[in-house]
């Protein structure tokens, strides 16, 4: 992998559009009047797959290990 910005994003990129379509998916729920439990599951999976790109970025940046115990 490469250690540039553009290097990072690249290999970033497929999570990074996952994150995008979670967070569009529970803002197209909220918009769309579903039941409040299928709204709130799919804010904790954006919200889950936001801290992937978050835990990513930190990783490849060398901040700290990918693992949590």
């Amino acid at each position: 992998m490469k250690r540039t910005i553009d290097g990072l994003v690249e290999a970033g990129e497929p999570l990074i559009l996952e994150a995008i379509a979670a967070l569009r998916r529970y803002h197209e729920a909220q918009d769309g009047n579903e039941p409040p439990v299928q709204v709130e599951r799919l804010r904790l999976i954006a919200e889950s797959v936001y801290q992937a790109v978050t835990d990513y970025q930190l990783y490849a940046f060398d901040r700290k290990p990918l693992t949590r115990h």
